[in-house]
């Protein structure tokens, strides 16, 4: 790597692409051109992309097709997509799993901003994924493979950007709801959700959104004064306006705030249980500041903003609750942009985060905090009509472990029209947590049987990933490979250190302890035999090794499948069937392995156009009805069955 190391700290003497017309699209401007019908996507380079040939491999969730579907959350929204996986964060909670990497290794963004990580300083949480609602999002762009060069910490599996709509054109206003049933007990999921916004004159603009989203707790069937699923309620809501003083000039400022209360009914763990309600009362707001400008000599982007996270826990029948948990994250990012040769597009840009976080449990005085300094560079090069090289690096700071150097190079060619082949390499990291890190937290886990401390000489998560694919972009259809590896260093675990086995006086404490190996293959295509119908599937193999215990890691299917059927049945008729294959995995269940069976789910939706203003909405989800728990209970994710939901959509 040292190499390209030097490459991409030399990158301001390469020649690159050409200057692009912007530097980046817009949050919620169309995806495609007019003209060229090709799909634009910012994520991977944070500038316009076709993507066909960006420099990652990305996929797109639009916010129409979410739209036609009751996806609780992010989790439900990305299930079909490429590379990604839905596991268990615990306590019947799901997070989101690319290439077989953990959740925790995947960065989470809306709008291009870093939301404040939920898992950083909390267990068994999956706060981030719910408060964007889909009748606010344009489109989800999915990037599989490390982008800490751009980023930072936590992009070692990829990154999810979620871009919310922006109404430029006129004013719009449209509404959503959504009713979901249950076949059993519980279960029901209901969705209310409205947006209204567009320009206000020629120079001012605004777009607000809301929604109201609840879900009931679902029993178990083996033990029905337990919940399999929590009850959800969450109420969320946003106001952005923006200033556009002169041509090319854009300054916006935005307010986004949800509440979110989470209940179930669990059992403690031991000779003499207990039967209690545990809830979690979460409030996460963020405020934002930014500017664009488009100058003839290039783009510039400069952002600040504050994100907040509460969180506070309840548990009756003396249970002893979470303590309460507040993390702000404060953030002033910028890049600038420019063309420095005829063929090349430079990027440079730098990044402050403050981190704090206040917690009983962290140290004596309750709060801690640490800053995250960065900068970073990127050139794009062009070598010759269809090759493009991407180099870039990230350094950043953090006070345990100074300087972290995450570069990245990404070749993409296209030898002839449609065919594209691309391979890149690169470095990614995740820096500890507060807690990880503090010598003063202590904190009592498993129901009593034993406390976990922190250690401040914990080393930074590291990967190195490769990856080469070709594609080939025909007329009606399309067929894709991708080989892909990554090798995982310093993975944190907690360890037994001391009275190891003695219930109540055992001690662990935060270890870089682990090395893994992941790697597979990703196969992907689409046809369109006739204009109205569309097919799409995609495979992927992993082979997923911890090379420490020399053996497979936990809950990664070594198999996995998604198909789609689109048909446009009539002009105001449209038809989606959805299925997907999750293969064999390998569970451990007191230390000893244990292979789970595959599973196939599948889920359809039609909508009708009543009109140009109405639309009804109705599906099914998991139309055979397939309930993991009764073929094991070592199945960490919980399907509950059957679901049938209708809806109606407005739109002025």
């Amino acid at each position: 790597m040292k190499p390209i190391k030097y490459l991409a700290c030399a990158a301001f003497t390469f020649s690159s692409v050409a200057r692009a017309e912007e530097q980046g699209i817009a949050p919620g401007r169309d995806a495609e051109r007019d003209l060229s019908k090709a799909t634009i996507v910012v994520t991977a380079s944070q500038s316009n992309s076709d993507v066909r040939t960006a420099p990652a491999s990305v996929s797109i969730v639009s916010g129409g097709d979410l739209r036609r579907r009751p996806a609780q959350d992010l989790a439900e929204a990305l299930e079909n997509e490429p590379g990604v996986l839905i596991n268990s964060v615990g306590m019947s909670r799901r997070g989101i799993s690319i290439r077989g990497m953990s959740d925790e290794h995947v960065l989470t963004l809306v709008d291009g901003k870093r939301i404040n990580d939920a898992s950083a300083n909390m267990a068994h949480v999956d706060f981030n994924l719910g408060w964007v609602p889909s009748i606010a999002i344009d489109r989800v762009e999915v990037v599989r493979g490390p982008l800490s060069a751009l980023y930072g910490s936590e992009a070692l599996a990829g990154v999810i950007n979620v871009l919310t709509r922006r109404p430029e054109e006129k004013l719009e206003a449209s509404g959503l709801a959504l009713q979901s049933f249950r076949d059993g007990s519980g279960g029901n999921s209901s969705q209310v959700a409205a947006l209204v916004g567009g320009p206000l004159n020629e120079q001012l603009g605004l777009v607000a959104w809301g929604e109201n989203r609840r879900r009931d707790r679902t029993q178990s069937e083996e033990d029905p004064l337990q919940s399999e699923l929590e009850a959800r309620k969450a109420l969320s809501g946003s106001v952005i306006g923006w200033w556009k003083p002169a041509e090319g000039q854009r300054i916006e400022l935005g307010f986004m705030a949800s509440d979110d209360d989470r209940a179930r009914a669990t059992v403690t763990s031991g000779s003499n249980p207990v039967y209690y309600e545990y809830q979690d009362h979460v409030t996460r707001s963020r405020a934002l500041a930014s500017y664009a400008g488009n100058w003839s000599w290039g783009d510039v982007h400069l952002s600040a903003y504050r994100s907040v996270l509460e969180r506070v826990n309840e548990r009756d029948q003396g249970q002893q609750p979470t303590a309460p948990t507040k993390a702000t994250d404060v953030v002033v990012d910028g890049r600038l942009t420019f063309v420095p040769f005829a063929s090349n597009r430079l990027t440079l840009g730098a990044e402050h985060r403050n981190e704090r976080l206040r917690d009983a449990t962290i140290n004596a005085e309750g709060e801690d905090s640490v800053n995250h300094n960065a900068v970073f560079v990127q050139s794009e090069w062009e070598l010759m009509p269809g090759a493009m090289l991407t180099l870039g690096s990230r350094f950043d700071h953090h006070p345990a472990y100074g300087w972290e150097t995450s570069p990245r190079a990404y070749l993409v060619v296209e030898p002839v029209d449609g065919l594209v082949i691309r391979g890149g390499v690169g470095e990614a990291f995740k820096a500890a947590t507060l807690k990880q890190l503090s010598p003063g937290y202590i904190t009592v886990a498993a129901g009593g049987r034993f406390i976990i401390t922190g250690n401040p000489d914990l080393k930074p998560e590291t990967s190195r990933s490769y990856e080469a694919g070709v594609a080939y972009h025909g007329t009606g259809w399309q067929l894709g490979a991708t080989l892909f590896q990554n090798d995982l260093s310093n993975l944190v675990q907690t360890e037994c250190v001391e009275f190891c086995g003695i219930r109540g006086r055992e001690r662990r404490t935060y270890l870089n302890v682990d090395k893994a190996r992941i790697r597979g293959i990703e196969l992907g295509g689409e046809v369109s035999p006739v204009e109205a119908l569309t097919l799409s599937a995609s495979y992927s193999y992993l082979d997923p090794r911890d090379l420490t215990a020399d053996q497979q890691l936990a809950e990664r299917p070594n198999h996995s499948a998604k198909l789609q059927m689109a048909w446009q049945m009539t002009d105001a008729t449209q038809f989606n069937l959805r299925g997907r294959y999750i293969g064999k995995q390998t569970v451990y269940a007191n230390a000893l392995p244990q292979r789970l069976d595959g599973y196939d789910l599948w889920s359809f939706d039609i909508s009708h156009e009543l009109g140009d203003r109405l639309t009804l909405k109705a599906g099914v989800d998991n139309i055979f009805k397939k309930r993991l728990v009764e073929e094991s209970t070592l199945y960490s994710v919980a399907e509950p069955g059957r679901m049938v939901f209708a809806g109606l959509g407005v739109s002025f």
